[in-house]
């Protein structure tokens, strides 16, 4: 009984549009014949130009057989799947033209091409002026970004290579930075890091801080698997490119303006450009500082702070400096 389908796969009554759409992008599975989803094609194209004045792209929208091709929608590959040795409790198969979502072949190819050279991983000469920390977090977040994009791939197992190619690629740039060999820093860097899953090996640095919890940053320990549930709508934060001196300063927990060690904390602004408009009376220490520096964040006193966000500047460094003098 088993080799008959439950349905007749060739009902030519059967009718089916699903439609699905992401800003100005769409997608549309119909079931149904060639010429019925030429139609449907041109009626959109018609009902655009003329009602909103716009146009389809002859080289984006395009009209795909699932079983024999994938169509190309955010990023992800999007086809039929079909097995016939994937059964449910009851002997059932479950897997007959069920829709698979996969990570397209060019998008893996793209993604480590950026940390190759020559066909083999090599370092990034452009993040040799960063600390280790900035460095590990980087790889980290350009890794985690990837692997919760495609979490429901079926495919998502091929994002190993991907990982591989990225690890190489940072223990180069750290043993290059460090005048050391590639060996050494991984054996200085190797370590487990618990996950909901268990303990997954990784790449880690440790900088411990005198009376306050250690800066981590981790490479790795990222779960490959699928998951079932729809992906969670958020704003991405752009990442905010940071130098060395940023964990030094963290470190030093010295407030820049007056240099007390109390209560430090990180004034941020959202672009240099607002610190250096024309008209403006004569800048305060705290902003001649991230001027100079270039640096969108500035660590500060609680009073300091204070000052900057109730616009009370003043020159504290200056005058204590003042009233040392005899």
């Amino acid at each position: 009984m088993q080799q008959q389908p439950s349905v007749d796969p060739n009902d030519e009554e059967y009718r089916r549009l699903r439609y699905v759409r992401y800003a100005d992008d769409f997608l549309l599975g119909y079931a149904g014949t060639m010429a019925e989803a030429t139609e449907i094609k041109d009626k959109i194209a018609a009902f655009l130009e003329t009602s909103l004045h716009l146009t389809l792209s002859a080289d984006k929208t395009l009209i795909t057989h699932a079983s024999m091709g994938r169509a190309r929608f955010l990023g992800y590959e999007i086809g039929t799947m079909n097995s016939q040795t994937k059964f449910d409790k009851v002997r059932r198969r479950v897997v007959i033209a069920k829709i698979g979502l996969y990570i397209p072949e060019d998008v893996l190819e793209k993604k480590r091409k950026r940390y190759l050279r020559d066909g083999k991983a090599h370092h990034r000469a452009e993040l040799m002026n960063d600390s280790e920390y900035d460095i590990i977090t980087r790889y980290q977040w350009e890794y985690r970004g990837l692997v919760e994009y495609y979490p429901r791939a079926q495919n998502l197992h091929s994002l190993r290579q991907v990982g591989y190619t990225m690890e190489t690629s940072l223990l180069k740039t750290l043993a290059r930075k460090g005048s050391t060999t590639v060996v050494k820093t991984h054996k200085r860097l190797k370590s487990m890091t618990q996950t909901p899953n268990g303990p997954r090996k990784c790449l880690k640095l440790t900088i411990p801080r005198a009376g306050k919890k250690a800066l981590v940053a981790t490479f790795g320990g990222l779960l490959l698997q699928r998951k079932h549930t729809a992906i969670k709508d958020q704003v991405l934060v752009p990442y905010i490119r940071r130098r060395s001196e940023i964990v030094e300063r963290l470190l030093n927990d010295t407030c820049e303006v007056c240099g007390s060690k109390e209560h430090i904390q990180m004034h941020h602004v959202r672009h240099l450009a607002d610190l250096n408009k024309k008209g403006r009376r004569e800048k305060p220490l705290w902003m001649q500082i991230m001027i100079a520096r270039k640096r969108k964040s500035i660590p500060l006193c609680q009073r300091c702070h204070m000052d900057v966000h109730h616009n009370r500047p003043k020159f504290r460094k200056t005058r204590r400096l003042e009233s040392r003098v005899p």
